[in-house]
Formats: structure tokens, C-alpha cells, sequence
């Protein structure tokens, strides 16, 4: 019984043919023997029943368009924008034959391929990432050598120099001026290696930055007081000018130490003797300005820019009273740029002032 059933539904584009064949067979035959005893002669009754015969075979016609041609005409439509790889395709038909089947077949293959190609697209782009990022840290390695290789010429020749000394040298006031300047030397190289090191991880991205909320005026009074106030034999003014509140930004407190104790040191570094240094904060509604000036010698306008590239020294570095590795600036640009915050320097009456911006909050 089940069988008769199954065979009796029209699930199939066969089963549609087969039924629609034989009922036009029968229509046919039945109008040909209802148009026969017709009492009206032969001619009319031939030309009746031709008539029925041609809208029967057109009703046939529409019937098999429609189970036939239609589907096929939308799967060949669903087809050609699928080769062409157009990911709005999609085949409505909703039949319950092979038509449907096929169909659904099509959107599910189709659906498919669009998540492979998608995932296929996001490896690539991975990779090329991957690429990239390899390319860099090549480059940046080479550059690392490179850099090292040219400033350790300098601190290397200074130990090697007063070691050869050390070994002839007998007066014992001597030899102590000797150690001291062989350890000084020691200590530049070694802070140049670690602060270089420091800002190729910046670069490369291998630092990820933490969050915090702090009051960004305690952490200046704290580094500006080390560096500025609680220093013997200084030869310089040092002012400054605070807001009498707290102000708080959301960022890494050791990288903005960082940026802090590096433009500070810029301006102790490079104000003339007896000269002024200013330090402010102005704070404004959800920002902040950080500003330093050092009195001292103005920096040539070609080289504004400059002072922000590694192992930038301007002219006659070794003029200055304190020996620089050239890459504090560098390391203050790339901890700023990370934050997407404005920065510069400009050259003010009789001196340098480096500035940046913040955002604040509550």
C-alpha cells in the first residue's frame, strides 16, 4: 500500500510526465468520441475536434514549461552566476522532485564555497600579514645589526684605548680616571643595546600596551622631581607650572614614564649653562598638554624632523655636556604614535620646547 502511495505522489519530474502524458491521451480520445456523436456532419466534427486537440497539446505545453523548462531555465540562471562566482546567487525553486532537489543541492554547494573561499581569502590575507610582519622583523634585524655595529665603534674604541693605557699606566689617580671612564663607557653601551632593543619591540609590535588610570600630575611631579630637583651641581633654573588638581589618563604608566623621563633628560641634556628649563602642564577639558623647554641652542629648521629618527644627534653632539644615544626621542615618537596622540618640537626665543598632547578622563 505504502508503495502505491509513494507511487501515486508526484515527486518526481517522471512521474508529472508520465500522468500528464496519459491524461492528454485520454482527453484526446474522449474528445474524439464525444465530437463523433455530434449530430452534425463529419467535416465539423473532424474540425471540433481538431480544435480541443490543439488546446489540449498547448495546455500540454504550459503544463511541461512549467515542470520542465521553467526549472531548468532558473537552475541554468543560478548556474552561470555561480560560475562566475556571483555570491548573491541563489536558485528559488521549492518543488518536492529532482528539480528541487537539485536546487537546494546547488544553494547548499554554493553556500559552501563562499565559506571556503571566505576562509580561503582570510588566509591569505593572514599570510601575507605573516609575511609582512616576517619581512620587517628581517629588516629590522638588520637594521638592529647595522645600527650596533656603527655606534659601538665609538664606546668600544674608548675601552680599548684605556685598557692598552691601563696596562702602562702607573700613577694610581690615573688609572682610577681610567676605570671610570672604561665603566662609563661599558654603562653607554649598555643602555644603548637595551633602549635599542626596547624600540625595535615597539616597532615590530611585540609590545603590547596595559591600561591604567593614574593621575598623570603625580607622575610628572615624581619624574620631573628625580631628574630636575633632587640632582647636585646643577647649572640651570628649573620652573614649572602645575594644575592644583588631579588629572587622570587611561594609559601604560611605565611607557608614559618612559616618554616623560626621556624629554625631560632631552631638555637637562641640552640647556646652556645656567639656562632655564620650564616645565607645564595645561589641562583642558578631556585633554591635556605636556609642554618642556630647555634654554639653549635652537635646532636648524632642516632638522626638525630629524630629532625624531634613531641615533639623531644634530650638529656637534660631541659639544654637548652629556653624551647621548640618540634614542630617546625615537622611543617618545613610537610610544606616542601608538596612542594616535599629536607630538612635536619647536624652536621658541632662545630655546627648544618638545610638547605632546593626551586624552584625560574622570
Amino acid at each position: 500500500m505504502k508503495k502505491i502511495n509513494d507511487w501515486l505522489c508526484l515527486n518526481t519530474v517522471r512521474k508529472k510526465v508520465f500522468l500528464l502524458s496519459k491524461l492528454a491521451g485520454a482527453i484526446i480520445v474522449l474528445f474524439y468520441v464525444f465530437t463523433s456523436e455530434l449530430p452534425t456532419n463529419r467535416n465539423i466534427s473532424f474540425a471540433i475536434w481538431f480544435a480541443l486537440l490543439i488546446a489540449v497539446i498547448m495546455g500540454v505545453d504550459v503544463m511541461l514549461g512549467r515542470f520542465i523548462s521553467k526549472p531548468l531555465g532558473e537552475i541554468n540562471r543560478t548556474a552561470g552566476q555561480m560560475a562566475k562566482l556571483d555570491f548573491s546567487a541563489h536558485c528559488s525553486i521549492h518543488t518536492n522532485d529532482e528539480f528541487g532537489e537539485l536546487s537546494q543541492n546547488l544553494n547548499t554547494m554554493f553556500s559552501n564555497l563562499q565559506d571556503i573561499l571566505e576562509k580561503l581569502e582570510a588566509a591569505n590575507k593572514q599570510l601575507e600579514k605573516d609575511v609582512a610582519q616576517e619581512h620587517l622583523i628581517l629588516t629590522q634585524r638588520k637594521e638592529l645589526v647595522d645600527s650596533l655595529s656603527h655606534e659601538m665603534k665609538t664606546p668600544l674604541g674608548i675601552v680599548r684605548a684605556y685598557v692598552e693605557g691601563l696596562k702602562e699606566e702607573t700613577d694610581e689617580t690615573k688609572k682610577q680616571h681610567y676605570m671610570d671612564v672604561i665603566l662609563s663607557a661599558t654603562d653607554h653601551m649598555n643602555t644603548m643595546i637595551v633602549s635599542l632593543l626596547d624600540l625595535s619591540a615597539l616597532e615590530a609590535g611585540a609590545v603590547k600596551l596595559s591600561e591604567e588610570r593614574f593621575d598623570f600630575i603625580e607622575l610628572v611631579e615624581t619624574v620631573a622631581g628625580r631628574l630636575l630637583i633632587d640632582t647636585p651641581n646643577t647649572n640651570y633654573h628649573f620652573t614649572y607650572e602645575l594644575p592644583e588638581v588631579k588629572v587622570f589618563i587611561r594609559a601604560d604608566k611605565y611607557r608614559i614614564e618612559q616618554v616623560l623621563n626621556n624629554l625631560i633628560l632631552n631638555a637637562k641634556n641640552h640647556v646652556s649653562d645656567d639656562g632655564e628649563i620650564h616645565l607645564s602642564v595645561i589641562y583642558r577639558k578631556n585633554k591635556l598638554q605636556f609642554k618642556i623647554y630647555n634654554q639653549g641652542k635652537q635646532i636648524p629648521p632642516q632638522d626638525i624632523e630629524k630629532v625624531w629618527q634613531k641615533f639623531y644627534r644634530g650638529e656637534n653632539p660631541q659639544n654637548d655636556k652629556h653624551y647621548s644615544s640618540g634614542l630617546g626621542l625615537s622611543i617618545v615618537a613610537q610610544i606616542l604614535s601608538m596612542y594616535n596622540t599629536e607630538y612635536n618640537v619647536r624652536n621658541l626665543p632662545n630655546g627648544v620646547e618638545f610638547y605632546f598632547y593626551f586624552p584625560t578622563i574622570a
